[in-house]
């Protein structure tokens, strides 16, 4: 099948995963140190050495099984190749890094002009430590705080669902939550401006980074042509989706009717909503049961924005008869985490049960150690490529968050 055609599709979340972007992880999980693993929005360090060997057994598995598997960093160094707009993207990126004394610009813009355009990626998305940089007496006065970096690194980078999300036709290039992520979607900016697969394509951009409130690709599912959710969490605010929402509905260029805000708990192991609720089937969902008595769903419809009536209405039936509504079905079968076993489920749950990436309706790709909840999807009917996740899951992130789909097949 030709992709090139339509470069952005995804109107499911479940339709044959074609195209889809990856980050293999890199140096930048070197850098991660115990003293600031919170400032880095890490709970633990991987071994960079396995995490990538799982990486690229989980790449493999998606090439298998018909993706062509894009990596962030191969589209940016391609986006790079003018000199003016490699400048561009090497100036925002010491803004965003809070560099600005024009003294020390000029020693990183020199550091920087040693690499290659992939290189060059690589040592952004790294981090620069102190000790990489020349002793000069200005710079250590400069710099004489305790801290080991001169710029942070991009530890949360192999997480590709959440700067940028496929959205029917389109995609939001997000205002992530913290400065530390934010600086990712640098480099989706770039990529969409000046990489040749996207360049002059015309692709809709329903939201922009410049956006002063925060929207994360983990929090937004398109669950059929007609409906999408999103959830708000820990890491997008409802203005976000408010906004999203009037972009999204008000364009004729897309099908998409509905947009179902989901109120998750705020709490670091709900950090998004496919962190808890995924679809693995037509009419087959993952959920973490902890979040069914707390959950708000709020309707925003395309025909109200035009009319008099409210724009935002507060659906009161059960998740199951919210989803036969919206997605159109007559039946929906809720697999809980682990069973909703009271040991289990929070155990499975904080290394990503509930986080499942579907690449064909009723095929699901999952992590190795959740093996209650891969046994309970397997006994739904549910066919499971389980990867294997010791050194991955200490991310907090499971196999959907490490993706972003470019194309999946209309179903």
């Amino acid at each position: 099948m030709d992709l090139s055609d339509r470069v952005i599709n995804v109107y499911s979340e479940i339709g044959r995963l074609r195209r889809v972007v990856l980050h293999r992880p890199g140096k930048e999980l070197e850098n991660l140190v115990p003293d600031y693993l919170e400032r880095l929005l890490f709970d633990d360090i991987p071994f960079l050495e396995i995490a990538q060997k799982e990486h690229d057994y989980f790449a493999d598995v998606l090439k298998k099984n018909g993706a062509e598997v894009l990596y962030i960093e191969d589209l940016a160094a391609e986006s790079i190749n003018d000199d003016d707009v490699k400048k561009n993207l090497l100036e925002e990126y010491l803004n965003e890094a809070n560099i600005y004394d024009s003294y020390l610009r000029d020693i990183l813009l020199d550091y920087f002009s040693q690499f290659d355009n992939r290189e060059l990626i690589d040592k952004m998305i790294a981090g620069v430590r102190k000790e990489e940089i020349e002793n000069k007496d200005r710079l250590r006065a400069l710099l004489d705080n305790g801290y080991p970096f001169i710029i942070d690194p991009m530890p949360n980078l192999y997480f590709t669902r959440d700067p940028f999300v496929s959205l029917g036709n389109g995609i939001t290039i997000n205002h992530m939550k913290t400065d530390i992520r934010n600086r990712e979607t640098l480099f989706v900016k770039y990529i969409f401006e000046n990489h040749k697969m996207f360049k002059n394509k015309d692709i809709p951009i329903w939201t922009n980074r410049d956006m002063k409130t925060s929207l994360e690709g983990g929090d937004i599912l398109v669950l059929s042509n007609k409906t999408i959710a999103v959830g708000v969490s820990q890491r997008t605010e409802p203005l976000s989706v408010a906004k999203l929402a009037e972009r999204v509905l008000k364009d004729e260029r897309n099908t998409f009717e509905t947009v179902l805000a989901f109120y998750i708990p705020i709490k670091r192991a709900f950090m998004h909503l496919d962190t808890v609720f995924t679809m693995v089937d037509r009419d087959k969902f993952t959920i973490h049961p902890e979040i069914e008595e707390t959950l708000t769903v709020y309707v925003l419809k395309k025909d109200k924005f035009n009319s008099n009536e409210p724009d935002i209405i507060e659906e009161r039936m059960s998740l199951e008869d919210i989803l036969k509504k919206y997605v159109e079905l007559d039946n929906v079968s809720l697999i809980r985490c682990a069973g909703g076993n009271k040991v289990d489920a929070p155990r499975e749950q904080w290394n990503d049960g509930s986080n499942t990436l579907a690449i064909a309706p009723g095929e699901v790709v999952v992590y190795d150690r959740n093996y209650i909840t891969n046994r309970l999807l397997e006994e739904n009917g549910i066919k499971t490529h389980i990867i294997p996740s010791s050194e991955l899951s200490r991310g907090r992130g499971g196999p959907r968050c490490m993706s972003m789909p470019l194309y999946r097949e209309d179903i």
